[in-house]
């Protein structure tokens, strides 16, 4: 399968810092790529060059096929990436419609829509379905967001993100604050992603939760990916041998 995103020899320096030594990944549309690595491994960095927040220093960006320039986190929602950070990007006084058509809002036709005047109930109605099909359950589409739980905002901003065909989801931590029943929920509408042959690549600490929703697994460890690993070729106490800069004792590792 074709990457739709593509890095080749990424590298990226703070002063005397090199947070990311000449990655290479690839992330197909319709897969899940999890990024796993102890605090300093590089994840964040390397989320924040996808994402056009950061600029690599070497090495190149493609994109279906195609080197790139990510200048801003605008090029990169133009192209279809969307990031969802662990501060999610809602706004809590607004209700669910205003949230999912933010920046995104429909003019009602005709002289009302010159006017600026929003067409509210076809918003409300598209918001209704969105949030069916994606088996998302909340109260009302005019309830605020801060009546909401955190996994239901964070399942907003997902189904946002669906809405308005983003190709790739990039994922913060997106069950480091949920309980254990809106987790599962969170990692159903990650399936449901792939399902919709949405690409994914999801920052994660919780191995379980990495080894029930990836496909495939990449181990960063001071700021080199180590490897890429298919799920079913691996097992947590080897990506946890690979976190540590160790061997897998699989493979002869202490």
């Amino acid at each position: 399968m074709a990457a739709l995103l593509e890095l080749r020899r990424v590298s990226k320096w703070f002063g005397a810092v090199q947070a990311l030594r000449e990655v290479d990944l690839a992330v197909s549309a319709g897969e899940v790529m999890a990024l796993v690595g102890d605090n300093g491994a590089g994840k964040s960095t390397l989320i924040k060059i996808v994402s056009g927040v950061h600029q690599p220093d070497g090495g190149e960006i493609l994109w279906a096929g195609r080197p790139i320039l990510l200048r801003s986190p605008h090029a990169a929602k133009a192209l279809g990436i969307e990031t969802l950070y662990q501060e999610l990007a809602v706004f809590e006084p607004a209700d669910v419609t205003a949230n999912l058509f933010a920046g995104r809002e429909r003019l009602r036709p005709g002289l009302a829509g010159r006017l600026g005047i929003l067409d509210a109930e076809r918003m409300r109605s598209f918001t209704r379905e969105t949030l069916e099909r994606l088996s998302i359950s909340v109260a009302s589409v005019d309830q605020e967001l801060r009546f909401l739980s955190r996994g239901q905002r964070q399942s907003v901003a997902i189904g946002r993100a669906i809405a308005f065909g983003s190709r790739l989801v990039i994922m913060d931590e997106p069950t480091a604050a949920l309980g254990a029943v809106e987790s599962e929920k969170l990692l159903d509408l990650v399936g449901e992603m792939r399902v919709r042959g949405v690409a994914v690549i999801v920052v994660r600490h919780n191995l379980l939760h990495v080894f029930r929703a990836a496909d495939r697994i990449g181990v960063l460890y001071h700021g080199e990916l180590r490897r890429v690993l298919a799920r079913e070729a691996a097992d947590p106490q080897m990506v946890l041998a690979l976190m540590m800069g160790r061997r897998p004792a699989a493979e002869g590792g202490a």
